[in-house]
């Protein structure tokens, strides 16, 4: 399971998008349906194509040994 974190000034910023839909129907699942997360101030590279979950938390100490994001070394 890969999986990658934003802090919550770039979750709450405007141009940070849940994209559900595409002009005016639902998102195809070539695009990320049925969900894609779209965080535009990091340039391109943290556009998740299909969201399994949604976790909000504090700290990620827990999480892939505090690395934050995706961590191969499990």
């Amino acid at each position: 399971m890969e999986f990658e974190s934003i802090d919550m000034a770039d979750a709450l910023h405007p141009q940070t998008l849940l994209a559900y839909g595409m002009n005016g129907e639902a998102l195809p699942p070539d695009f990320g349906a049925p969900l894609r997360l779209r965080v535009s101030r990091e340039i391109g590279w943290k556009n998740t194509k299909y969201l399994s979950r949604i976790i909000l938390t504090d700290r990620m100490d827990h999480y892939r040994k505090g690395a934050g994001t995706w961590y191969g070394g499990i």
